[in-house]
Parts: structure tokens; sequence; C-alpha cells
């Protein structure tokens, strides 16, 4: 959420911002919220006169009893009385426009980096680095799901009894490969002076409009009926909830956090045959990394934490690519988003397994994140990046480590998490 400050003294850049986003429909919202916060400053500086008149009164009505001028005591009461209510109907509408303008303002978006490419869609996105040499192997590659098979490794139609579509059971070594996974990147992070964390897998209400978007929000979220929470869609929303209305000491910055969860998604809408499987699912796993710092620190923090990722999946040897989101595809909180990309040898093409982003002071603000520096109080800077999200990262895993035998390599560094075993055989 931007700065109301910022917003009212700079609105041509706010609006140039919207554009740059191709949300010209908001355009009307900067007016509209510049006009009610206009109101709601005069309002609730009517009712702080309000109340200095009301103090000096009553202070008039304790003299004039003791000098026993009732009938002028009694005429102050009146005016005490009067003053009241009319404190009562103005506080009732300081409320009101505040609401209003909150409203507003978390459906405006955040000030984008000068650095994000403009673009109106996912299709503008810009590639920043290969890593690794992307390889398609002299053999066909089965769809993944049908890899997984060949190990006795995955169940979808029970999974659709039991649940329905979008669930799986992973069996077998397939399984044992996808805890392997999350604990050797949960090591990975503890490695790299990360603390490790379990948070809550539900969250209330007020954490979730405090990280995402109303409109993120309808789309990916479970609410629990009957109550406030909702089922995380991703581990990093509770652990920046971890922080609401807290004051950091600035001494203690940076906190840097990796951790573990499910992860639970609605997925709306139809998807090709490459997204059936485990690729688009209601239900997975997931390593996460969040970052809050101080304000200056946050570019150098989201160069880090991509890099972590590329990094790990490097050591699985999976050939990744960084691709940087434009405009119009970074949600409304988001300053800058780089999406990490590994190498589907099946498809030819590389997919997103991970997402980095810089959302500035807009969650700490939602979620009053503050910090205690020597020059007073101000905002933190808010950080999030996947380390890894299995299954979906199974299917480059197994893609770019079969055999043209159906075996898999188990590569070195998740070798000790998988009893030792250099690869997995296929199930006669």
């Amino acid at each position: 959420m931007i700065d109301i400050k910022f917003l009212r003294e700079n609105p041509e850049a706010v609006k140039e911002n919207i554009r740059k986003k191709f949300q010209d429909s908001k355009l009307p919202l900067v007016d509209e919220v510049i006009k009610l916060d206009l109101e709601s400053r005069k309002t609730k500086q009517e009712a702080d006169d309000l109340r200095a008149e009301k103090n000096v009164l009553s202070k008039q009505i304790g003299g004039l009893m003791k000098e026993g001028k009732k009938e002028e005591a009694e005429a102050m009461k009146a005016r005490v009385a009067e003053a009241n209510a009319k404190l009562v109907e103005l506080e009732a509408m300081e409320a009101k426009l505040s609401e209003e303008v909150t409203k507003i303002m978390m459906i405006i978006p955040n000030i984008i980096d000068i650095s994000v490419p403009i673009g109106k869609d996912d299709s503008c996105n810009v590639e920043v680095q290969k890593y690794g040499e992307p390889v398609v192997p002299d053999f066909e590659i089965p769809y993944h799901a049908d890899i997984m098979a060949t190990f006795n490794g995955i169940d979808l139609d029970a999974a659709r009894k039991v649940a329905g579509n979008g669930f799986y059971y992973l069996m077998g070594d397939i399984a044992r490969i996808h805890s392997a996974v999350i604990s050797y990147a949960r090591d990975f992070m503890i490695d790299r002076g990360f603390t490790y964390c379990v948070p809550p897998f539900m969250i209330r209400s007020e954490v979730v409009t405090g990280v995402m978007s109303f409109a993120e929000m309808d789309a990916m979220m479970y609410k629990i009926e009957g109550e406030d929470l909702y089922l995380i869609g991703t581990s990093e929303h509770s652990m920046i909830g971890k922080y609401i209305d807290t004051i950091i000491d600035e001494k203690t910055l940076p906190h840097a956090l990796t951790s573990y969860s499910p992860c639970f998604r609605k997925e709306k809408g139809a998807h090709g045959i490459e997204e059936r499987g485990v690729y688009r699912i209601h239900q997975f796993e997931k390593q996460e990394m969040i970052v809050v710092c101080k304000p200056e620190d946050s570019k150098m923090w989201f160069d880090k934490l991509w890099q972590n990722t590329v990094d790990l999946f490097r050591t699985l040897d999976i050939p990744v690519r960084t691709l940087e989101c434009c405009s119009g595809d970074l949600a409304d909180l988001k300053v800058k988003s780089i999406d990490v990309e590994a190498w589907s040898p099946r498809q030819k093409k590389y997919f997103e397994v991970g997402s980095c982003s810089n959302l500035g002071d807009a969650q700490a603000r939602r979620l009053k994140i503050r910090v205690n520096g020597e020059d007073g109080k101000y905002f933190a800077h808010t950080l999030n990046n996947t380390v890894v999200a299995p299954p979906r990262m199974l299917i480059a895993f197994l893609e770019n480590n079969l055999n043209a035998d159906g075996s898999v390599n188990i590569p070195v560094a998740l070798r000790p998490y998988m009893g030792g075993k250099e690869k997995i055989e296929v199930v006669k």
C-alpha cells in the first residue's frame, strides 16, 4: 500500500504508475482518494477543535460552580452536551471516511521499481540469464506422471476418489525424493544463514489482507467455514504475518527466515495436459524464504534471494533461467519480481518453479511492521522467494535426471537424504 502522503504530493506519479501497469480503470481512484482524504483530515481537525473547546468549557464549569454562578454553569453544561453530540457525529464520519480511504488505497498498485520492464502481460517478461546447459536427450521423455508410474510412485485415481481432482498420492521412491528435496532445501538455506521455522498453516483475515490483494485472495485461498481463518496458499503469508503490529529493533535487522509448510490453492480454471498430473494442484509442500530488512538493504537481499534458488537447482543438475516480470505481470503489492524457471527436456522449454518478490514497505504498511531506528520509527521492507516447491519441481528433477533405461540419477547433493542411493530403478 502506497503512503497516502506520497499520493497527496505526487498524484501524477501514482497515475503514471497505474498506466505502466495497464490498469487505467483505476486512474479515477487517485482523485477520489485525494478528495476523501481531504474530507477525512478536515473532519478530524474539526473533531480535535471540538474536543479542545469541550475541555475548556469543562474547566470553566468548575470555576463557575465555585463562584455560585449556577445558571451560567448550567448553560456551559448544555454547550458541552451539544459538543458531545456533535463529536459523536464527527467521530463516526471520521471512521467512515478513514475506512473508505484505506479501502481505495488497498486497490491502488504499489510503485514499481524503475528497472521493471514495461509490458501488458507475462508474454512481455524478459529473460535475464541462463544457468546450465539445457539438454534434450536422444530418447523420448514420457509425461511426468508416466515417469512416476514406472516407479509405482503416484496414484491419481485413488486421490481423485478421496479428495477430487488436483490431489495425488506419492508413493515409494518418488515420495522419498519429494521429502528428500524438502529436507535438502531446508539444510541448504540454514547453511546460508537463514533461521528455520515451521509456521501456522492457517491465518486470520487481517493477515490475508495485509500480505496480498483482494483479487489474489479470491483466486487462491480456501476459507474455513464459520471461522476467521484461511488455509495458507504459500508460507510467506504466515511468515510475514509473524511480524504483524510489531516494532523491531533496527539493530536486530535483517531477519532472514526459511520455512516449511503445506500450501493450499484453489487453482481456478482449466489447464492443458502438461499442467495436469502434479503440475497445477490444490495441495503441495514448499520450502520458502523471507527477509525483513531496512529499506536501503532490500535491493541487495532481492538479488541474494533469487540466487539462492538458482544455486539450489544447479546442485540438483537442473538447468534454470531467471525471468524478470514486466509491469503488467506484477501483483499490485510488488515493487519488483523475478521468476526462476527450470528446463523441461520433454517440452523443450522452461517453466516456472519459483518466484522472488520485493514488496518494498507495502506489506509492512498494511500490517504495521515498524522498525525503531536511531532517527525514529519507519516501515520495514519485506521480501520473499521460493526455495523449492515439490512436487512441481519433481517434474524438472525427473526429466533432467532420467536415463534411457527409465532409471533416474540421484545428484550427489541429494544422496545423503536418499540413504546413499545413486539412482532409482524402474519397478518391474
